[in-house]
């Protein structure tokens, strides 16, 4: 193998797509040399069905074709041998829960609901692109099994993951690492499973999934208190909660339960945001379609249940064009940023990633002397 450190540091540039990490740390740069004035370049692709193989050949191309003294890019790929497929997956991920590791930084946000049809779904995939936007490395597991609608609120409804032999690596939309059962359910098919297999389902998506190193993992979750939920606390028991609801009285009251499964699952509830508040009507005034009050009476109820501190993160108003963003896979925060709805969105993603990504709090495993 012949590597030559010019061409290596040019490369060193481009990233698989899916895994997010640097082609040479990967070892998918077999040769790399130049001669009389072309850069011959071997790239060994995961499998033989790369989805990515044409961005990895552009990218590639960029990277070498500015560098002075090489006129021309010869690039041959190549697919790594079963030995060297097992050592990449060796190198990226084992089968534990990396996320339940008392040494992670990843905040693991999970977004619940007492009950469907509150616009859960909508705001996690706005507050996960929102997150992304900012510079943050996002992962989203759609754990809403039954009812999975990730795929499609951001736009990959038909996009299935990369398998590398037991290793599934997520795909990225609106630079967000996703997956979702929707991915390998086929024709929209219902999912019919009970606790056991979801909870299965749940740690697969934990163990075998690789996300990488993330500042950020938001996990979609069912409505209610039921298996899922309980698989959460069990899988990532340092997980917190942000309890959506509408402004409406006996929403409130329901999703109160979903908030109060942290004193038993030991999780802390973060906030709340109350979503569809008002309409806003031609004239531009407000009507409260669903009443109003319900978010901070929850924040102010579970702050009882809880004894902690439980702030109200927002509220978001009706607005058609957040319907129509999902839709059309592409969130509110990126079609539409100035929009009221997408503003009180970015703010709120914001209040929640802003304790900084740190060591504070946590165990190093070092005695002074």
């Amino acid at each position: 193998m012949s590597l030559e450190p010019r061409l290596l540091e040019a490369l060193a540039t481009v990233q698989d797509p899916e895994l997010r990490r640097p082609i040479t740390e990967l070892g998918m740069v077999e040769s790399a040399v130049l001669a009389d004035g072309a850069a011959h370049v071997k790239v060994l692709l995961t499998i033989a069905g790369c989805p990515m193989r044409s961005t990895i050949e552009s990218d590639v191309s960029a990277a070498l074709a500015g560098l002075p003294g090489v006129s021309e890019v010869k690039l041959e790929l190549g697919v790594m041998s079963p030995a060297q497929r097992a050592e990449l997956r060796g190198s990226l991920k084992s089968r534990a829960v990396p996320f339940s590791d008392p040494s992670s930084l990843t905040r693991v946000i999970g977004i619940a609901s007492g009950k469907g049809g509150v616009g859960k779904s909508s705001l996690t995939a706005n507050l996960a692109c929102a997150m992304a936007a900012d510079g943050l490395r996002v992962g989203l597991i759609d754990a809403d099994v039954h009812g999975f609608s990730i795929p499609g609120l951001l736009g990959i409804p038909e996009v299935k993951p990369t398998r590398v032999d037991e290793m599934i690596l997520p795909p990225v939309a609106h630079g967000v690492k996703v997956i979702s059962i929707g991915m390998f359910v086929p024709d929209n098919k219902p999912v019919i499973w009970r606790g056991p297999m979801l909870h299965r389902a749940l740690e697969q998506f934990l163990t075998d999934v690789h996300f990488g190193d993330l500042d950020v993992l938001l996990l979609d979750l069912p409505p209610g208190t039921g298996d899922i939920a309980i698989s959460v606390s069990q899988l990532l028991p340092g997980s917190e909660l942000v309890v959506v609801t509408t402004p409406q009285a006996a929403a409130a009251q329901v999703a109160e339960r979903a908030g109060s499964i942290a004193v038993q699952t030991g999780q802390k509830v973060v906030g709340v945001i109350e979503n569809m508040s008002w309409l806003v009507l031609p004239d531009g005034s407000t009507m409260e379609v669903f009443g109003a009050g319900g978010g901070a009476e929850l924040a102010k109820r579970l702050e009882l249940v809880l004894g902690t501190e439980v702030p109200l993160l927002g509220q978001v108003a009706l607005d058609p064009m957040l319907r129509a963003g999902g839709d059309a896979g592409v969130p509110l925060v990126l079609s539409h940023p100035e929009s009221p709805a997408a503003v009180q969105i970015v703010a709120m993603s914001r209040a929640l990633t802003r304790r900084p990504r740190g060591l504070a709090g946590l165990k190093l495993g070092v005695t002074p002397v």
